[in-house]
């Protein structure tokens, strides 16, 4: 049974974007109640009503959310397995509970604080198993360090330079400068990307999503009930989730061909959801890209088709993303490089806001916007919205 056009998201919530560590004293699950009963608000709901929670990464705790936010009932709770790649589809999780009667009103809900994480060497905190040894042993600490081998064989192969990956950069902190919600509005020069230190060589700062405390929640319903809401409905075209087993652990293992390598391990998940929407890339008025790493943004363009294999570094560097005058916005809201990252959940806040005709960076006559998750380990996925 397919979700397409069946559910809607009709309830945004955010808490503020905070630098790490400045949403202190408040907890994690403070943050994410906070967006939670903000989301249940906008749509013009009761928090009794909320049945079902979908979520996408671990740490949420179903029980304690319905004790301190009231919720009598739930009849469906779950998680998508994986972190930051799950984001997307968590929102299709919620759909598929709807579509099958398992709920009726369902949460979605991400949130991160990293007062108390290390992110950019997390995985040096890993357990010390046969399989992290692997990695582990050539000193690949963090997830910076794993992208930028998958950067420098995506430069080798195709011949992209770090001029693509600044434009990546610079376009998505163009967008956040007019965001009064993003964590970082100085606006950027091409000097300042070059004369950032480098992290993790061919990766420099600039390259790297920041690390953000925050929380965002949609609630998701059927379309049939939410045109009867306080919102109008943003449909939920499309979403899929998972990906090939060629990508797998993609770059904890690093086994993949070539072909696979240089990718971002969407394209099965894009195929499949261009085929559930009826839609193809030509239809697409924006796209919120899942850029914890500028260079796959560049792999994830030409995953979902909107330019050939190889041919993402020209792609950007022709000023296609850009807001004014790109025929592709990308990530309007100035991104996980600028704006605030939230493990993929900002980037369905700032879909959902430009269907609704409210970002601030507004995309004229918005009808379809993409939203990614990941790349990372599988699952990955893929999220189509669409004006009613």
């Amino acid at each position: 049974m397919s979700i397409c056009n069946r559910t809607a998201i009709v309830g945004l919530g955010s808490t503020p974007y905070y630098k790490r560590g400045q949403s202190l004293p408040q907890t994690l699950p403070e943050l994410v109640c906070k967006a939670i009963i903000a989301a249940v608000d906008d749509a013009g709901l009761r928090l009794e009503d909320v049945d079902g929670f979908a979520y996408y990464s671990e740490g949420f705790d179903t029980p304690y959310l319905m004790e301190t936010l009231g919720i009598p009932e739930v009849t469906f709770t779950a998680t998508l397995t994986g972190s930051g790649g799950g984001s997307a589809g968590a929102v299709g999780l919620a759909s598929a509970a709807i579509v099958s009667g398992q709920a009726r009103t369902v949460v979605v809900v991400g949130g991160t604080q990293m007062a108390e994480q290390r992110f950019g060497s997390i995985v040096s905190a890993y357990p010390d198993t046969p399989e992290n040894a692997f990695f582990s042993s050539s000193g690949l600490v963090g997830p910076g360090h794993m992208f930028a081998l998958l950067a420098r064989r995506y430069m080798h192969r195709y011949g992209a330079t770090r001029e693509h990956f600044a434009e990546v950069a610079l376009s998505t902190r163009a967008n956040a400068v007019r965001n009064p919600n993003a964590v970082i509005r100085k606006p950027m020069t091409r000097d300042d990307y070059f004369n950032a230190p480098m992290i993790a060589d061919p990766l420099c700062l600039f390259d790297f999503c920041l690390e953000t405390d925050g929380a965002v929640a949609v609630v998701v319903t059927s379309l049939e009930r939410a045109r009867d809401l306080r919102r109008d409905p943003v449909r939920i075209l499309a979403c899929s989730q998972g990906g090939g087993r060629d990508w797998g652990r993609s770059l904890y293992w690093m086994n993949m061909e070539d072909d696979v390598f240089v990718s971002s391990g969407h394209r099965p998940v894009a195929k499949r959801l261009y085929e559930m929407a009826g839609v193809t890339p030509a239809d697409i008025d924006c796209a919120q890209i899942y850029d914890h790493f500028t260079p796959m943004v560049l792999a994830q363009l030409e995953d979902y088709g909107f330019c050939a294999p190889g041919e993402g570094g020209p792609f950007v560097a022709s000023g296609a993303i850009r807001y004014e005058g790109g025929s592709l916005p990308v990530n309007t809201d100035g991104g996980q490089l600028s704006a605030g990252y939230i493990w993929g959940m900002s980037h369905v806040r700032e879909a959902v806001e430009q269907i609704r005709g409210t970002a601030v960076n507004q995309v004229k006559d918005a009808e379809l916007v993409l939203v990614t998750g990941g790349p990372s380990s599988l699952p990955v996925s893929g999220l189509i919205l669409a004006r009613d």
